[in-house]
């Protein structure tokens, strides 16, 4: 009865380590930022607005990070060749929220995105705001 009973704490503890070890999964946190490189996911703090509604303050998840990006002179025409990656999201998932004090004539419904998976990857002018050359 006493093996039993070291079994069951010691795979009670077992459990709890795997659970602590799970919710303390490192996220990029500020002390690491100005020397990552890569593409994850922050938590983001923003305030939604529209027109004909009071404004929100928002704390969601979004990509941040820094990609490999390099340009180089060529003699042929464009005359450079570039490699530009950037921080964009891989996978999401739509929230809903009503916004306050909307005006009677105008809908509340505030939708924005919640980062899953984020990567380093071209840059899609349907889902990021892309810098291109002229």
């Amino acid at each position: 009865m006493n093996l039993q009973r070291k079994k069951l704490q010691w795979s009670s503890g077992l459990v709890l380590l795997v659970l602590l070890c799970v919710s303390l999964q490192p996220r990029v946190s500020a002390v690491n930022l100005r020397r990552f490189i890569g593409c994850a996911v922050r938590e983001f703090t923003f305030l939604a607005r529209k027109p004909g509604c009071g404004g929100l303050h928002i704390t969601t998840d979004a990509c941040w990070g820094r990609c490999e990006t390099w340009e180089k002179p060529v003699l042929d025409p464009p005359f450079i060749e570039s490699y530009q990656r950037v921080c964009t999201y891989n996978e999401t998932r739509l929230v809903s929220v009503k916004l306050p004090n909307c005006q009677p004539n105008v809908d509340p419904t505030y939708t924005y995105p919640v980062a899953l998976r984020c990567d380093c990857g071209v840059c899609l002018t349907s889902t990021t705001e892309c810098i291109t050359s002229v």
